[in-house]
């Protein structure tokens, strides 16, 4: 006999109904429910795989909401936490390259062709020995043959290569649980 399913935590839901949210393009919305979830998560104590999986939820949204001040913010407090803790295994050096490539989209979306360049670079010498970043390697390419990349064009990559974490087939519906109406941030017609 099959044991019942656990319910999954609150939070899990309101992620899941933040990601329905940002696929439609509702970023500012998206974001008020990932933050929630991190609260919620924090609050329950609950594993910090959580916290960080919103929190990259929300960096993606802010990055296709074109808040990308916000997104070069948190990459530099990330790589200085980094300076101040070398990443002690492959998966944190993974992550650190994770964050020199975000930093690197971001700033060739902001047209800062010589910094993205560098950025992209960091992420290629960061990544453990063995793994890649395609993404990466494709947009070098195209800076160093001298190509022009729009924002639609390096967004339009970025799917290619399923850079989004959130993407449709990625997000499980059928937990999704909106904020309650007169949540702070909600309009009354959210």
């Amino acid at each position: 006999m099959n044991a019942p399913r656990p319910t999954p935590p609150a939070h899990l839901g309101i992620a899941e109904q933040g990601k329905l949210h940002a696929l439609r393009g509702e970023y500012e919305v998206a974001l008020l429910h990932y933050r929630e979830a991190m609260r919620q998560a924090v609050r329950r104590n609950d594993p910090e795989v959580f916290f960080r999986h919103y929190l990259e939820c929300a960096i993606e949204a802010l990055e296709q909401s074109g808040s990308w001040p916000e997104v070069l913010d948190y990459c530099d407090r990330a790589l200085a936490h980094y300076r101040d803790h070398p990443p002690p295994d492959d998966m944190a050096r993974r992550d650190l390259a994770s964050i020199h490539q975000r930093r690197g989209v971001v700033l060739l979306k902001s047209g800062k062709r010589d910094a993205a360049r560098e950025a992209l670079r960091a992420a290629l010498a960061a990544l453990p020995t063995g793994q890649t970043l395609p993404l990466t390697s494709q947009l070098l390419r195209w800076l160093d043959s001298g190509y022009h990349l729009d924002p639609d064009r390096i967004t339009a990559e970025q799917r290619r290569w399923s850079y989004f974490s959130v993407r449709t087939g990625q997000v499980d519906a059928r937990i999704a649980t909106p904020l309650p109406p007169g949540h702070p941030g909600l309009s009354p017609r959210t």
